[in-house]
């Protein structure tokens, strides 16, 4: 019998995050195999593990995937979270590079030396309010449907609704003038293995803290 899938990656959220959410989402269970010293990180690579000797992997249906994108594809096409044919396929593939795109900015901010961070934290309110979110909103609102592509959940709602969370972490005052995507992140927050995903002690990373960021930094020197 195949078991569940087994995610390798660091006890953050990162570019497994996704990931977690889509699977989550999906109700599929999963168990993580975190890495924690540079030593099980050369593991994994000197077994042979890691294609491009990088992380996220994810052990699936006999397989390592690698590649954050590739994943998650593999993940909604199992799953029926892909729309049903090439013409949705292709929308949802448009909104959900978008999503990356912003997501990355979420990701590499706390990276950001001290001096940068305000500078960054600007640019990245302008791209959500001026660049990212009235595209959404202007899908909601062009065809009136509960979800973006095709009336029925795909994993352009879930990345949707993750990157959603990350903005009202930010500053919940960036959804005001979108009503829309309010509505939406509510309804899919709302379904039943979403909500389980957001209930404390769920396997959902917070924000990473200074504190071990910088631990994270000095041990795996980048």
């Amino acid at each position: 019998m195949v078991g569940k899938p087994i995610l390798h990656y660091f006890n953050a959220r990162g570019r497994m995050e996704s990931i977690r959410w889509l699977l989550a989402a999906a109700g599929v269970e999963f168990e993580e195999k975190f890495i924690a010293t540079p030593e099980e990180l050369e593991k994994l690579k000197t077994d042979g593990n890691l294609m491009f000797q990088q992380v996220p992997m994810v052990e699936i249906d006999g397989m390592k995937l690698v590649q954050s994108r590739a994943i998650l594809n593999y993940i909604a096409s199992k799953y029926d979270l892909y729309g049903k044919d090439m013409k949705e396929r292709v929308l949802i593939d448009m909104y959900t590079e978008g999503m990356a795109d912003l997501n990355e900015m979420f990701i590499l901010l706390p990276l950001s030396p001290p001096d940068e961070k305000d500078a960054k934290i600007a640019l990245l309110k302008d791209r959500t309010v001026n660049r990212y979110l009235p595209v959404f909103e202007n899908a909601l609102k062009s065809h009136g449907q509960d979800y973006l592509v095709g009336n029925r959940l795909s994993k352009a709602d879930i990345h949707l609704l993750e990157v959603l969370l990350y903005i009202e972490e930010l500053d919940p005052s960036l959804l005001a003038t979108f009503p829309l995507l309010k509505a939406l992140k509510t309804r899919i927050s709302n379904l039943t293995n979403v909500k389980k995903f957001l209930q404390p002690g769920s396997q959902r990373k917070p924000p990473i803290d200074q504190k071990t960021l910088e631990e994270a930094r000095k041990a795996f020197k980048f």
